[in-house]
């Protein structure tokens, strides 16, 4: 009997171990692995650098918002990889110095919803597995999503997580792999389209915690980052045509 009870606390103690390990940022290179290679690359989508790229709305019957740039940002974002320049879709010679605040003076309490939106879409090149964010929440119970548009403009809601913590954090979010049909899901490549691929970030979401969801809110944002996968752009065949004319 003790020998019986002994196995079974090491049984649960591996397992236990084992969910300890899947904790925290997701594994890129474990994230719908549907070609024989892949080519993980670290790309900056945006540093949260130009003035009126980013704004802020809500329900006018829920509050009023505000956005606007801050010199700073996460100092723990130093010690993170360089992301590779030649996919970068912004100027790599933009300094990466500010970061973008929203401010929200709410109404009343309520189930609140802000949203945080790009002026248009922005294209992550490759199919992303990993798309990351740092914020700083101010240890409010509101809940963030990241707002993503497919290769055919279906939009989907992912959760980033709780922005009940102090400081910076990064918060990350695996992109879902699409369904093995190919036409359902969060779908970045189509065997009939090739030169539609990949995913597109719209924006943000925070749904608010209606017990506090009053008076003055603050949230921050820097360095919108993916962790994608080259191998199909880099394998394409130079003198393939292009469709769409």
């Amino acid at each position: 009997m003790k020998k019986t009870i002994a196995v079974l606390l090491a049984i649960s103690a591996l397992a236990f171990a084992t969910a300890q390990e899947t904790v925290g940022s997701p594994d890129p290179a474990s994230i719908g692995i549907d070609t024989a290679q892949q080519k993980l690359q670290v790309v900056t989508v945006d540093k949260f650098e130009s003035a009126g790229f980013w704004s802020v709305s809500m329900s006018p019957d829920e509050g009023v918002t505000n956005g606007r740039l801050f010199m700073g940002g996460p100092v723990a974002k130093a010690d993170e990889p360089k992301p590779e320049e030649r996919y970068v879709g912004i100027d790599p010679k933009i300094a990466d110095v500010q970061t973008f605040g929203a401010k929200i003076e709410f109404f009343k309490r309520g189930f609140n919803t802000i949203y945080v939106l790009a002026q248009k879409p922005i294209p992550i090149e490759g199919i992303a597995k990993t798309i990351s964010v740092w914020v700083v929440g101010r240890n409010y119970n509101h809940t963030m999503k990241l707002i993503v548009s497919d290769s055919f403009n279906n939009q989907f809601e992912l959760t980033l997580g709780k922005l009940n913590f102090q400081g910076w954090k990064k918060m990350s979010v695996a992109i879902p792999p699409q369904n093995p049909d190919g036409m359902t899901g969060i779908i970045q490549r189509n065997y009939h389209y090739n030169n539609q691929m990949g995913l597109k970030i719209v924006g943000f979401k925070i749904e608010c915690d209606p017990m506090e969801s009053f008076g003055t809110y603050y949230v921050y944002f820097d360095d919108l980052r993916a962790v994608t996968d080259l191998f199909a752009e880099d394998a394409r065949d130079q003198d393939d045509m292009v469709d769409g004319w």
